[in-house]
């Protein structure tokens, strides 16, 4: 088979190997998936304006995120249940991420364990084969809060103790949206799986819901909906991680969330999941890093499918992106190999990008290189 040669085609190939249920989970959005659309349009609606005569000849893709050196702008966002689309799941996705140097933001909902993903990055980032620029497995833990505060501090404790590097702290999910391919599926795990992160600190677990999805369910039961501003601080007492907030579309949240001591801001509506009919997030960035400046490094996630996608975002203010469905898609076309080469492509396409756009470095990149389209 020859490898696919873009995002879109992983996409496709992805459709055949997934089972039906797992395919609706990754792929649905909340409501008529209005927001959905919309993370793509508002991408295919900014222009790019290049610039000419530039000394080109060697570019320069690194950032800086955290007070950390990232080979590229570019991250895996949080991503519940991987070992739908592989065996391994969330393993090879981390020794994919540790290969290339780059970031990965492990799901609460993970079906590997907090401690097994971090063996499993840190042992490839210790080989030859890892990015030379790569130093340390680069992990992030995406929390849920939930109402049992004691489990929320323990596994906040134990992504601290693993090496995570940050919490990422969703703040867009007081409930789940209603998604109605789950709720059509009555989404439940597959016998076999679980929430390896959860299941041995309270047996809880995704429920089998009558007519309803069971995530939809296990939201209601387990998450804290009462979660305000004040948990913030709370957060940053039980750790000394620094705090990223995930889920911000507003200036003035993201202004309040500076105040609250976080270190970064990602701007994300979940990728269509929640709120249906909420901004894109790329529509939402200028107003966030307008209300920020350089209090803290916003990143963004919804809709990145290429490297002009990036370049875009990049544009628009932001330090890096988050890649989510993508990385699924590869990981259920060809497991760990699957998302190194996903990863690959997009590097790639950014690369060229920068180059036919007269951006040496990502410190090159700014609004100037963009508009709206009339």
């Amino acid at each position: 088979m020859n490898r696919p040669i873009d995002l879109f085609e992983y996409e496709t190939l992805a459709s055949e190997s997934l089972s039906p249920m797992a395919l609706d989970y990754y792929t649905s959005g909340a409501g008529e998936e209005v927001t959905l659309r919309s993370n793509r349009t508002a991408f295919e609606a900014i222009e790019l304006r290049p610039r000419v005569l530039v000394d080109v000849s060697h570019r320069d893709l690194t950032t800086r995120v955290l007070d950390r050196d990232w080979v590229v702008p570019v991250a895996i966002a949080p991503m519940a249940f991987q070992c739908l689309a592989d065996p391994l799941g969330e393993l090879a996705t981390a020794r994919a991420a540790a290969r290339c140097g780059t970031t990965m933001v492990l799901s609460t909902l993970s079906t590997q364990s907090i401690e097994d993903v971090a063996i499993a990055a840190e042992a490839i980032a210790q080989t030859p084969e890892a990015s030379v620029s790569s130093s340390g497995s680069r992990l992030w833990f995406q929390l849920y809060v939930h109402r049992d505060r004691t489990l929320t501090q323990r596994l906040v404790e134990r992504a601290e103790a693993a090496g995570y590097e940050a919490l990422c702290v969703t703040v867009d999910a007081p409930i789940l949206g209603t998604r109605k391919r789950d709720r059509k599926n009555q989404f439940c795990l597959p016998t076999g799986m679980a929430l390896a992160n959860l299941v041995t600190l309270s047996g809880v677990s995704i429920p089998r819901a009558v007519g309803e999805s069971g995530l939809f369910a296990y939201f209601a039961e387990q998450l804290d909906a009462s979660l305000t501003w004040r948990d913030l601080e709370w957060l940053r007492s039980i750790s000394s991680l620094p705090v990223v907030v995930k889920g911000i579309l507003r200036g003035d949240d993201a202004k309040r969330a500076v105040d609250c001591g976080v270190r970064g801001i990602v701007v994300s509506n979940h990728g269509g999941r929640q709120l249906d009919g909420a901004i894109a997030s790329l529509d939402a960035l200028p107003e966030v890093v307008d209300a920020v400046g350089d209090g803290v490094d916003v990143l963004i996630d919804g809709g990145i499918r290429q490297g002009t996608d990036v370049l875009k975002a990049l544009a628009l203010g932001a330090k890096a992106v988050l890649l989510g469905r993508p990385i699924l898609w590869g990981l259920a076309v060809d497991g760990e190999a699957g998302v190194g080469r996903v990863l690959e492509l997009v590097r790639a396409e950014l690369d060229g990008a920068m180059a036919l756009s007269g951006c040496p470095s990502v410190g090159a990149i700014d609004r100037s290189l963009v508009r709206w389209r009339r």
